[in-house]
């Protein structure tokens, strides 16, 4: 496996564009990381992981200087999974001047739920990834479910863009006990890890009232934040939404269909997101 650091080195080493497949990563890895990798190298092309803690994504109030940066352990991990290239440039390297051009994502889906609560989240996700598509020319890019409206707008941005790129999802990684992995998930005590798998099932809760219909939605996602809130959790949001655009149902429409129930929510001072994809 290659480490490099430029995005001259890495076209020397990819010297034909479209020749390999992408897992962009902030680093500090995990099992999901990996089973993004892993699900990449089964495309039998090799397969290049960045590493790189965008500061665009971050809110002054964020912790974008206490995110932790682990990259000789990634390496190893990487090395492990099948990774090829290993592509970690740093700040000079992706912003070698004040990033004045930034890709602005449609308000439709970029500016609701974590867009919402994370205002200019997504315009830092889509400019930091358009640069690194520029660099790398996958392809393909593996993105996690778990960062379910990511995803979602990181596949119109490419379509929109006419990139010629494949966009792959890959399933959310979890713990035995049902917490879906995250790098922040190392900022929780151990008694907010004993209580971190509340979400998802609170989650599979508002998912399961919905589909049984008769409440509105908005009295069932604020039921689900009042319960989350009583057991000490700070919530952002629990919603139902369409899988195809995010949009929200209609009390009136059939309960049938494709669904996705995502969440956001503060366990003492960390933030967690959770979704889970069901049908109706």
């Amino acid at each position: 496996m290659h480490v490099v650091h430029t995005i001259a080195a890495l076209r020397a080493a990819l010297p034909v564009p479209g020749s390999c497949v992408f897992v962009p990563t902030m680093g500090n890895l995990h099992d999901g990381h990996l089973a993004l990798v892993r699900q990449a190298a089964a495309h039998g092309l090799p397969v290049v992981a960045s590493i790189f803690v965008n500061r665009l994504q971050f809110a002054p109030h964020e912790d974008f200087d206490r995110y932790p940066r682990t990259l000789a352990r990634d390496c190893e991990l990487l090395s492990s999974a099948g990774c090829s290239i290993v592509f970690a440039p740093d700040e000079a390297e992706m912003y070698p001047e004040p990033q004045g051009f930034k890709v602005q994502p449609d308000p439709a889906i970029a500016d609701i739920l974590e867009g919402h609560f994370r205002p200019g989240f997504f315009t830092g996700v889509c400019t930091v990834v358009l640069k690194l598509f520029g660099a790398v020319q996958p392809r393909i890019a593996v993105f996690g479910k778990k960062d379910y409206q990511q995803l979602m707008v990181i596949r119109r941005m490419t379509r929109q863009f006419a990139l010629p790129i494949e966009i792959e999802g890959g399933e959310t990684t979890r713990a035995a006990d049902g917490l879906a992995l995250s790098s922040r998930n190392g900022y929780l005590s151990d008694t907010e890890r004993a209580h971190a798998i509340e979400l998802a099932q609170a989650l599979a809760t508002l998912a399961r009232q919905f589909s049984e219909g008769g409440t509105p939605l908005a009295t069932l996602e604020a039921r689900a934040c009042q319960a989350l809130a009583e057991r000490g959790w700070q919530p952002d949001y629990l919603s139902v939404r369409r899988r195809t655009d995010l949009g929200i149902p209609a009390d009136d429409a059939p309960r049938s269909g494709d669904w996705v129930a995502l969440g956001a929510a503060r366990i003492g001072a960390t933030r967690l997101i959770d979704n889970l994809e069901f049908s109706g």
